[in-house]
Protein backbone atom coordinates (compact mmCIF):
# COMPACT_ATOMS: atom_id res chain seq x y z
CA UNK A 1 0.00 0.00 0.00
CA UNK A 2 2.53 2.17 0.93
CA UNK A 3 5.02 1.83 -1.80
CA UNK A 4 8.44 3.52 -0.92
CA UNK A 5 6.95 4.38 2.40
CA UNK A 6 8.92 3.16 5.43
CA UNK A 7 7.71 1.64 9.02
CA UNK A 8 4.29 3.59 8.03
CA UNK A 9 0.94 2.13 9.74
CA UNK A 10 -2.25 1.47 8.03
CA UNK A 11 -3.96 4.76 9.54
CA UNK A 12 -6.38 5.16 7.09
CA UNK A 13 -7.53 3.19 4.60
CA UNK A 14 -7.32 6.23 2.45
CA UNK A 15 -3.66 7.54 3.26
CA UNK A 16 -0.91 6.63 0.35
CA UNK A 17 2.45 7.20 -0.50
CA UNK A 18 0.75 9.90 -2.55
CA UNK A 19 0.07 12.17 0.72
CA UNK A 20 3.58 13.01 0.83
CA UNK A 21 3.41 15.35 -1.68
CA UNK A 22 6.90 14.87 -3.30
CA UNK A 23 9.05 11.64 -4.50
CA UNK A 24 11.83 10.70 -1.27
CA UNK A 25 10.76 8.90 1.47
CA UNK A 26 7.99 8.86 4.32
CA UNK A 27 8.94 7.47 7.67
CA UNK A 28 6.01 7.37 10.25
CA UNK A 29 7.35 8.35 13.62
CA UNK A 30 6.17 5.90 16.38
CA UNK A 31 6.30 9.17 19.12
CA UNK A 32 7.90 12.78 18.59
CA UNK A 33 9.97 14.71 16.12
CA UNK A 34 12.67 16.62 17.82
CA UNK A 35 13.70 19.46 15.60
CA UNK A 36 17.20 20.25 17.20
CA UNK A 37 20.39 18.85 18.76
CA UNK A 38 21.09 21.86 20.90
CA UNK A 39 20.82 20.95 24.48
CA UNK A 40 17.30 21.43 24.31
CA UNK A 41 17.05 18.81 21.81
CA UNK A 42 19.19 16.80 23.72
CA UNK A 43 17.52 17.79 27.25
CA UNK A 44 14.13 16.58 25.49
CA UNK A 45 15.52 13.23 24.17
CA UNK A 46 17.04 12.36 27.40
CA UNK A 47 13.56 12.98 29.57
CA UNK A 48 11.69 10.88 27.03
CA UNK A 49 13.82 7.61 27.00
CA UNK A 50 14.04 7.71 30.37
CA UNK A 51 9.98 7.04 30.18
CA UNK A 52 11.01 4.53 27.09
CA UNK A 53 9.02 7.05 24.91
CA UNK A 54 10.36 6.60 21.13
CA UNK A 55 11.79 9.62 19.59
CA UNK A 56 13.36 10.74 16.36
CA UNK A 57 16.01 13.79 16.03
CA UNK A 58 16.88 15.79 13.00
CA UNK A 59 19.27 18.22 13.06
CA UNK A 60 20.88 20.22 10.28
CA UNK A 61 24.90 20.45 11.54
CA UNK A 62 26.92 17.43 11.51
CA UNK A 63 27.38 17.41 15.18
CA UNK A 64 25.35 18.00 18.57
CA UNK A 65 25.55 21.69 20.06
CA UNK A 66 26.55 22.89 16.57
CA UNK A 67 26.27 26.83 17.74
CA UNK A 68 28.82 25.81 20.73
CA UNK A 69 31.26 23.79 18.61
CA UNK A 70 31.36 25.89 15.17
CA UNK A 71 29.89 29.17 16.03
CA UNK A 72 31.84 30.71 19.36
CA UNK A 73 34.93 32.48 19.98
CA UNK A 74 37.99 30.16 21.61
CA UNK A 75 38.10 31.96 24.95
CA UNK A 76 34.09 31.30 25.69
CA UNK A 77 33.19 30.14 29.30
CA UNK A 78 29.85 29.19 30.46
CA UNK A 79 28.46 33.25 31.98
CA UNK A 80 26.38 31.24 34.64
CA UNK A 81 27.90 28.94 37.78
CA UNK A 82 27.45 25.60 36.25
CA UNK A 83 24.81 24.45 38.67
CA UNK A 84 22.84 26.18 36.27
CA UNK A 85 23.59 25.37 33.02
CA UNK A 86 23.41 21.53 33.54
CA UNK A 87 20.93 19.56 31.80
CA UNK A 88 18.04 17.25 33.50
CA UNK A 89 19.26 13.66 34.44
CA UNK A 90 22.91 14.12 34.16
CA UNK A 91 24.86 16.54 36.24
CA UNK A 92 28.59 18.29 35.24
CA UNK A 93 31.48 15.89 36.48
CA UNK A 94 32.45 16.85 39.64
CA UNK A 95 36.20 17.97 38.67
CA UNK A 96 34.59 20.64 36.36
CA UNK A 97 35.51 24.40 37.44
CA UNK A 98 32.69 26.79 38.25
CA UNK A 99 32.59 28.47 34.89
CA UNK A 100 33.78 25.91 32.45
CA UNK A 101 35.15 26.72 29.10
CA UNK A 102 33.02 25.65 25.76
CA UNK A 103 35.16 23.02 25.31
CA UNK A 104 34.37 20.99 28.96
CA UNK A 105 30.87 22.43 27.62
CA UNK A 106 30.57 20.33 24.23
CA UNK A 107 32.51 17.39 25.99
CA UNK A 108 29.91 17.44 28.60
CA UNK A 109 27.09 17.43 26.04
CA UNK A 110 28.60 14.40 23.97
CA UNK A 111 28.57 12.70 26.99
CA UNK A 112 25.33 13.50 27.74
CA UNK A 113 23.76 12.10 24.54
CA UNK A 114 25.99 8.94 24.41
CA UNK A 115 25.04 8.16 28.10
CA UNK A 116 21.17 8.42 27.07
CA UNK A 117 21.88 6.71 23.74
CA UNK A 118 20.70 9.79 21.89
CA UNK A 119 21.45 9.56 17.74
CA UNK A 120 20.54 12.40 16.05
CA UNK A 121 19.77 12.43 12.27
CA UNK A 122 22.58 14.99 11.23
CA UNK A 123 23.15 16.49 8.10
CA UNK A 124 18.81 16.97 7.61
CA UNK A 125 17.14 20.64 7.29
CA UNK A 126 14.12 21.03 8.20
CA UNK A 127 12.25 22.31 4.58
CA UNK A 128 8.70 23.18 6.48
CA UNK A 129 6.78 21.14 9.01
CA UNK A 130 2.96 21.47 8.81
CA UNK A 131 0.15 19.93 10.75
CA UNK A 132 -2.03 17.85 8.49
CA UNK A 133 -5.69 18.49 10.01
CA UNK A 134 -7.43 15.63 8.13
CA UNK A 135 -5.22 12.59 9.60
CA UNK A 136 -4.49 14.02 12.25
CA UNK A 137 -0.62 14.08 12.30
CA UNK A 138 2.35 16.51 11.87
CA UNK A 139 4.10 16.03 8.19
CA UNK A 140 7.98 17.30 8.70
CA UNK A 141 9.81 17.19 5.31
CA UNK A 142 13.65 17.59 5.41
CA UNK A 143 16.05 17.60 3.05
CA UNK A 144 19.83 15.93 3.77
CA UNK A 145 22.92 18.36 2.80
CA UNK A 146 24.93 14.87 2.14
CA UNK A 147 23.18 13.94 -0.82
CA UNK A 148 20.46 11.20 0.31
CA UNK A 149 17.68 12.59 -0.68
CA UNK A 150 14.74 14.10 0.70
CA UNK A 151 12.12 12.70 3.56
CA UNK A 152 8.79 13.57 4.96
CA UNK A 153 8.16 12.52 8.67
CA UNK A 154 4.64 11.92 9.98
CA UNK A 155 4.05 12.10 13.59
CA UNK A 156 2.05 13.17 16.36
CA UNK A 157 4.11 15.67 17.84
CA UNK A 158 6.01 18.09 16.81
CA UNK A 159 9.03 19.26 19.36
CA UNK A 160 10.26 22.79 18.16
CA UNK A 161 14.35 22.81 19.86
CA UNK A 162 16.06 24.88 17.32
CA UNK A 163 16.34 27.71 19.84
CA UNK A 164 16.53 31.69 19.57
CA UNK A 165 20.16 31.46 17.96
CA UNK A 166 19.43 29.92 14.98
CA UNK A 167 20.30 32.69 12.46
CA UNK A 168 23.24 35.17 12.93
CA UNK A 169 21.71 38.69 12.59
CA UNK A 170 23.70 40.97 10.34
CA UNK A 171 22.23 44.55 9.91
CA UNK A 172 22.06 46.05 6.97
CA UNK A 173 24.59 49.23 7.43
CA UNK A 174 25.14 52.24 4.63
CA UNK A 175 27.98 51.62 2.93
CA UNK A 176 29.50 48.23 4.62
CA UNK A 177 29.87 46.74 0.61
CA UNK A 178 32.34 49.91 0.04
CA UNK A 179 34.13 49.22 3.50
CA UNK A 180 37.54 46.78 2.11
CA UNK A 181 38.45 45.64 5.25
CA UNK A 182 37.73 42.58 6.82
CA UNK A 183 33.86 42.00 8.08
CA UNK A 184 32.88 38.93 9.97
CA UNK A 185 30.18 38.21 12.68
CA UNK A 186 31.15 37.13 15.91
CA UNK A 187 30.40 33.61 15.19
CA UNK A 188 32.73 33.33 12.80
CA UNK A 189 35.13 34.93 15.36
CA UNK A 190 38.23 32.42 16.87
CA UNK A 191 40.69 34.72 18.46
CA UNK A 192 42.31 38.07 18.63
CA UNK A 193 45.61 36.02 16.90
CA UNK A 194 44.76 37.24 13.50
CA UNK A 195 44.07 41.19 14.71
CA UNK A 196 47.34 41.84 16.19
CA UNK A 197 48.35 45.29 16.09
CA UNK A 198 44.88 45.77 13.96
CA UNK A 199 42.12 48.53 14.45
CA UNK A 200 39.34 46.36 14.78
CA UNK A 201 35.36 48.11 15.39
CA UNK A 202 33.39 45.76 17.55
CA UNK A 203 29.90 46.04 16.96
CA UNK A 204 27.85 45.26 20.00
CA UNK A 205 28.02 45.60 23.41
CA UNK A 206 26.35 42.76 24.93
CA UNK A 207 28.36 39.71 26.93
CA UNK A 208 29.96 38.65 23.29
CA UNK A 209 30.84 42.54 22.18
CA UNK A 210 32.39 42.34 25.47
CA UNK A 211 34.48 39.47 25.52
CA UNK A 212 35.58 39.42 21.78
CA UNK A 213 37.07 43.11 22.80
CA UNK A 214 38.42 41.77 25.84
CA UNK A 215 40.13 38.90 23.73
CA UNK A 216 41.62 41.41 20.87
CA UNK A 217 43.20 43.88 23.47
CA UNK A 218 44.73 40.29 25.08
CA UNK A 219 46.45 40.13 21.72
CA UNK A 220 47.22 43.76 20.96
CA UNK A 221 44.98 44.49 19.09
CA UNK A 222 43.21 47.95 19.03
CA UNK A 223 39.58 47.83 19.64
CA UNK A 224 36.63 50.51 19.49
CA UNK A 225 33.35 48.97 21.05
CA UNK A 226 30.49 50.36 19.58
CA UNK A 227 27.12 50.92 22.38
CA UNK A 228 23.92 52.15 20.02
CA UNK A 229 21.83 52.12 23.43
CA UNK A 230 21.96 51.29 27.02
CA UNK A 231 23.18 48.60 28.93
CA UNK A 232 23.34 47.04 32.38
CA UNK A 233 27.26 45.96 33.18
CA UNK A 234 27.14 43.94 36.39
CA UNK A 235 30.50 42.21 38.20
CA UNK A 236 30.24 38.36 37.40
CA UNK A 237 30.73 38.07 41.49
CA UNK A 238 30.14 39.68 44.45
CA UNK A 239 32.80 38.63 47.40
CA UNK A 240 33.56 35.25 45.30
CA UNK A 241 29.59 34.52 44.74
CA UNK A 242 27.71 34.37 41.44
CA UNK A 243 25.97 37.60 40.98
CA UNK A 244 23.38 35.83 39.19
CA UNK A 245 23.06 33.25 42.17
CA UNK A 246 22.70 36.25 44.42
CA UNK A 247 19.54 37.44 42.29
CA UNK A 248 17.84 34.22 42.30
CA UNK A 249 18.39 34.42 46.07
CA UNK A 250 16.98 37.80 46.64
CA UNK A 251 13.92 36.66 44.24
CA UNK A 252 12.55 34.18 46.67
CA UNK A 253 12.76 37.18 49.51
CA UNK A 254 12.15 39.99 48.22
CA UNK A 255 9.98 42.26 45.53
CA UNK A 256 11.75 42.41 42.00
CA UNK A 257 12.39 46.35 42.16
CA UNK A 258 13.99 45.79 45.69
CA UNK A 259 16.55 42.96 44.20
CA UNK A 260 17.05 45.25 41.42
CA UNK A 261 17.85 47.67 43.54
CA UNK A 262 20.08 46.20 45.42
CA UNK A 263 22.01 44.65 42.04
CA UNK A 264 22.48 48.18 41.01
CA UNK A 265 23.71 49.18 44.37
CA UNK A 266 26.11 46.32 44.48
CA UNK A 267 27.03 47.22 41.13
CA UNK A 268 27.74 50.70 42.00
CA UNK A 269 30.36 50.23 44.53
CA UNK A 270 32.08 47.31 42.65
CA UNK A 271 32.03 48.83 39.21
CA UNK A 272 32.47 52.59 39.99
CA UNK A 273 30.06 54.63 37.81
CA UNK A 274 30.28 53.15 34.39
CA UNK A 275 28.20 55.61 32.75
CA UNK A 276 31.23 58.01 32.47
CA UNK A 277 32.60 55.61 30.45
CA UNK A 278 29.89 55.56 27.71
CA UNK A 279 27.30 52.84 28.95
CA UNK A 280 24.75 54.44 30.30
CA UNK A 281 22.12 52.03 32.09
CA UNK A 282 18.77 51.62 31.27
CA UNK A 283 15.69 52.91 33.36
CA UNK A 284 14.22 49.49 33.67
CA UNK A 285 16.30 47.24 36.70
CA UNK A 286 18.77 44.57 35.30
CA UNK A 287 15.69 41.79 36.59
CA UNK A 288 13.05 43.44 34.95
CA UNK A 289 14.63 44.00 31.77
CA UNK A 290 15.46 40.59 31.55
CA UNK A 291 12.08 39.14 32.33
CA UNK A 292 10.12 41.60 30.60
CA UNK A 293 12.51 41.73 27.30
CA UNK A 294 14.79 39.15 27.20
CA UNK A 295 17.79 41.30 27.62
CA UNK A 296 20.77 39.79 29.12
CA UNK A 297 22.86 42.33 31.70
CA UNK A 298 26.75 42.02 30.80
CA UNK A 299 28.51 40.28 33.57
CA UNK A 300 31.96 41.89 33.62
CA UNK A 301 34.85 39.48 33.27
CA UNK A 302 37.45 41.95 32.60
CA UNK A 303 36.46 44.22 29.77
CA UNK A 304 34.99 47.11 31.95
CA UNK A 305 38.53 47.59 33.16
CA UNK A 306 40.22 48.15 29.71
CA UNK A 307 37.19 50.33 28.79
CA UNK A 308 38.49 52.58 32.30
CA UNK A 309 42.06 52.14 30.80
CA UNK A 310 41.40 53.56 27.24
CA UNK A 311 42.50 49.93 26.04
CA UNK A 312 38.92 49.40 24.58
CA UNK A 313 37.15 52.68 22.86
CA UNK A 314 33.66 52.71 23.67
CA UNK A 315 31.79 54.84 20.32
CA UNK A 316 28.67 56.01 19.56
CA UNK A 317 26.33 54.35 16.80
CA UNK A 318 27.45 54.09 13.54
CA UNK A 319 26.17 56.47 10.52
CA UNK A 320 27.81 55.06 7.56
CA UNK A 321 30.95 53.03 6.31
CA UNK A 322 33.25 54.05 3.68
CA UNK A 323 36.67 52.63 2.21
CA UNK A 324 38.81 52.23 5.15
CA UNK A 325 37.21 54.24 7.99
CA UNK A 326 33.27 54.13 9.68
CA UNK A 327 31.58 58.04 10.11
CA UNK A 328 29.83 57.73 14.01
CA UNK A 329 26.46 59.92 14.70
CA UNK A 330 28.37 62.20 16.10
CA UNK A 331 30.42 62.90 13.26
CA UNK A 332 33.41 61.50 14.30
CA UNK A 333 35.26 59.34 12.05
CA UNK A 334 37.55 56.04 12.51
CA UNK A 335 40.26 54.41 10.60
CA UNK A 336 39.45 51.14 11.05
CA UNK A 337 40.87 47.85 9.41
CA UNK A 338 38.46 45.36 10.51
CA UNK A 339 34.67 44.94 11.56
CA UNK A 340 33.43 42.57 13.97
CA UNK A 341 29.55 42.06 14.22
CA UNK A 342 28.50 41.21 17.69
CA UNK A 343 25.07 41.91 16.86
CA UNK A 344 23.45 38.49 18.35
CA UNK A 345 21.67 35.97 16.32
CA UNK A 346 17.26 35.34 15.66
CA UNK A 347 15.38 32.42 15.88
CA UNK A 348 14.90 30.60 12.44
CA UNK A 349 11.18 28.78 13.12
CA UNK A 350 9.18 31.38 10.32
CA UNK A 351 10.93 29.68 7.75
CA UNK A 352 9.83 26.13 7.83
CA UNK A 353 7.07 25.94 10.40
CA UNK A 354 3.65 26.39 9.14
CA UNK A 355 2.03 27.96 12.17
CA UNK A 356 0.79 31.26 12.71
CA UNK A 357 -0.71 30.81 16.03
CA UNK A 358 1.75 29.67 18.48
CA UNK A 359 4.99 31.22 17.25
CA UNK A 360 5.31 34.82 16.79
CA UNK A 361 6.68 36.77 14.01
CA UNK A 362 10.12 36.84 15.10
CA UNK A 363 9.89 33.04 16.09
CA UNK A 364 9.23 33.29 19.66
CA UNK A 365 6.48 31.35 21.28
CA UNK A 366 3.66 33.89 22.16
CA UNK A 367 2.62 33.33 25.50
CA UNK A 368 5.82 34.39 28.26
CA UNK A 369 7.84 32.31 29.70
CA UNK A 370 6.46 29.79 31.74
CA UNK A 371 3.71 28.92 29.63
CA UNK A 372 5.47 29.13 26.22
CA UNK A 373 6.49 25.18 25.64
CA UNK A 374 3.04 24.21 24.60
CA UNK A 375 0.67 24.61 21.53
CA UNK A 376 -1.75 22.61 20.01
CA UNK A 377 -2.29 19.81 17.82
CA UNK A 378 0.76 18.49 19.99
CA UNK A 379 3.21 21.12 18.94
CA UNK A 380 6.19 21.71 21.41
CA UNK A 381 8.77 24.15 22.03
CA UNK A 382 11.80 24.27 23.98
CA UNK A 383 14.48 26.82 24.32
CA UNK A 384 12.28 30.25 23.34
CA UNK A 385 12.11 31.41 27.13
CA UNK A 386 15.43 33.99 27.10
CA UNK A 387 16.75 32.22 30.59
CA UNK A 388 19.18 30.37 28.97
CA UNK A 389 20.17 26.62 29.80
CA UNK A 390 18.16 26.67 33.08
CA UNK A 391 15.24 27.85 31.50
CA UNK A 392 15.78 25.40 28.58
CA UNK A 393 15.83 22.20 30.92
CA UNK A 394 12.73 23.35 32.49
CA UNK A 395 10.36 23.52 29.02
CA UNK A 396 12.11 19.83 28.30
CA UNK A 397 11.32 18.26 31.55
CA UNK A 398 7.52 20.02 30.91
CA UNK A 399 7.34 18.86 27.22
CA UNK A 400 8.70 15.07 27.66
CA UNK A 401 6.64 14.28 30.86
CA UNK A 402 3.43 15.66 28.51
CA UNK A 403 3.90 13.88 25.71
CA UNK A 404 5.08 10.22 27.60
CA UNK A 405 1.89 10.70 29.70
CA UNK A 406 0.12 11.29 26.39
CA UNK A 407 2.07 8.37 24.46
CA UNK A 408 1.56 5.88 27.38
CA UNK A 409 -2.17 6.54 27.36
CA UNK A 410 -2.75 5.91 24.09
CA UNK A 411 -0.44 2.92 24.19
CA UNK A 412 -2.62 1.39 26.48
CA UNK A 413 -5.96 2.11 24.65
CA UNK A 414 -4.21 0.67 21.61
CA UNK A 415 -3.12 -2.67 23.57
CA UNK A 416 -7.05 -3.01 24.66
CA UNK A 417 -8.11 -2.58 21.18
CA UNK A 418 -5.70 -5.45 20.29
CA UNK A 419 -6.32 -7.66 22.90
CA UNK A 420 -10.36 -6.77 22.47
CA UNK A 421 -9.79 -7.65 18.71
CA UNK A 422 -7.70 -10.77 19.31
CA UNK A 423 -10.33 -12.08 21.93
CA UNK A 424 -13.29 -11.81 19.55
CA UNK A 425 -11.47 -13.41 17.02
CA UNK A 426 -11.43 -16.56 19.09
CA UNK A 427 -14.36 -16.46 20.18
CA UNK A 428 -15.55 -16.24 17.06
CA UNK A 429 -13.56 -19.46 16.11
CA UNK A 430 -14.54 -20.98 19.23
CA UNK A 431 -18.48 -20.17 18.05
CA UNK A 432 -17.33 -21.88 14.60
CA UNK A 433 -16.25 -24.96 15.70
CA UNK A 434 -19.27 -25.85 18.60
CA UNK A 435 -21.74 -25.00 15.03
CA UNK A 436 -20.04 -27.62 13.60
CA UNK A 437 -19.89 -29.92 16.11
CA UNK A 438 -23.74 -29.57 16.81
CA UNK A 439 -24.51 -29.43 13.25
CA UNK A 440 -22.33 -33.13 12.07
CA UNK A 441 -24.03 -34.38 16.03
Amino acid sequence: MFNNCHNVPDMSPNFSLDECLFNGRCIWVNGPVIVGAGPSGLAVAAGLKQQGVPFTIVERASCIASLWQNRTYDRLKLHLPKQFCQLPHFPFPGNFPEYPTKYQFTNYLESYAKHFDINPHFNETVQSAKYDETFELWRVKTVSSSGSGSTEYICRWLVVATGENAEKVVPDFEGLQDFDGHVLHSSDYKSGENFRGKRVLIVGCGNSGMEVSLDLCNHNAKPSMVVRSSVHVLPREVVGKSTFQLAVLMMKWLPLWLADKILLIVARLVLGNVEKYGLKRPAIGPIELKNNQGKTPVLDIGALQKIKSGDIKVVPGIKRFSQGKVELVNGQNLEIDSVILATGYRSNVPSWLKENEFFSEDGIPKNPFPNGWKGKDGLYAVGFTKRGLSGASLDAVNVAHDVANTWKEETRQKKKSIASRSCHRRCISHLNKWNLFFFYN
